[in-house]
């Protein structure tokens, strides 16, 4: 199968990819990690401007979607410049709301989450102890299962404050947070645990286009850096192990890219689990990579490599462990 995104789906991407680096992302990212969420909230504008979250929501409910392979266009470029959020969450709660059986909830929400009016966060099952960004988002959506015919889909409007503090978090930009125990029933029944399956897909695909854009910055940071750098005379990436580490690297991240493309053309969850382990997989050793061949300047806080080497580590973790996504795969 031979397969390359059209004229348009580049377009896009190249749209994005302008309109994130004059909005110097570092600086918003270091902002959010503190807790001043105005940078971002200004980029979440523009960035739902562009269509990005409209993209996961379907026409009847003001959005142009489903398209997950645009979605995963758009999520490798927010990963590739490191943009802070709810930004998985977002879709994952849209494709919730979307999947279940019921049309009063997708009315009700989807239009704002479209608009970008809305951020929301969302607790699966399987999905993880804590949620993303639940002290800055609109809404929480949380689907409590004890067996899938009594799960039920809870919506928690805020700000009602978070139902904790902000724990600790590897990347200091992924601010995590206990769910709410409580909220409004918004939906009960099977289709409700169907319809948070069918969302995981959707977070795991568009955690693995982000982690392939994170890993392609890396890469691409690394790459400049040794050919400045200079030892003996001559540039760094001159030197033949230097070059293996870096080819070793893209090939992981090539690797990964046809499997995360073709997983959003099936959306098979065997597919999707495969993309993401094959992107996060290749995004850690690329900030490996990267790591070992800045040397010491790249623990710093201060430097921007920091920015992607921490959520490299995080994105591995998230929407599914390596083994779980591994088991998920041989499952299918």
């Amino acid at each position: 199968m031979r397969f390359l995104l059209d004229t348009e789906q580049r377009a896009f991407a190249a749209s994005l990819d302008a309109m994130l680096t004059s909005a110097d992302t570092p600086s918003v990212v270091r902002a959010w990690a503190t807790g001043d969420h105005a940078p971002g909230r200004a980029l979440w504008s523009r960035l739902a401007g562009a269509g990005v979250f409209a993209l996961a929501v379907p026409g009847a409910y003001d959005g142009v979607g489903p398209l997950p392979v645009e979605l995963a266009v758009a999520f490798v470029e927010l990963g590739r410049h490191g943009v802070p959020g709810p930004l998985v969450e977002t879709v994952a709660a849209a494709a919730l709301l979307s999947g279940l059986d019921e049309s009063g909830p997708a009315k009700r929400l989807l239009p704002s989450l479209a608009s970008g009016e809305t951020m929301a966060t969302v607790a699966l099952p399987g999905g993880g102890t804590y949620v993303l960004d639940g002290d800055v988002a609109d809404v929480h959506l949380t689907v409590r299962a004890a067996t899938s015919a009594t799960a039920g889909l809870h919506l928690t409007p805020t700000p009602v404050g978070a139902s904790s503090a902000p724990r600790a978090s590897l990347d200091p930009a992924r601010r995590l947070v206990l769910p709410h125990s409580g909220g409004e029933l918004l939906a009960a029944g099977p289709h409700v645990a169907r319809a948070a399956a069918h969302a995981l897909i959707w977070a795991r695909l568009a955690t693995a286009a982000q982690a392939l854009g994170v890993g392609l910055a890396l890469l691409d940071r690394t790459v400049g850096y040794v050919k400045q750098r200079r030892q003996f005379g001559v540039p760094v990436g001159s030197f033949q192990a230097v070059k293996h580490r870096l080819a070793d690297a893209l090939i992981g991240l090539e690797f990964a890219r046809p499997l995360l493309f073709g997983a959003a053309l099936s959306m098979a969850p065997a597919h999707v689990a495969a993309a993401k382990v094959a992107a996060c997989e290749a995004a850690y050793v690329a900030a490996r990579t990267a790591l070992q061949l800045h040397g010491a300047v790249g623990y710093t806080d201060e430097y921007d490599l920091s920015l992607w080497l921490t959520k490299a580590r995080a994105l591995r973790a998230a929407w599914g462990t390596p083994a779980a996504c591994r088991a998920e795969v041989l499952c299918g």
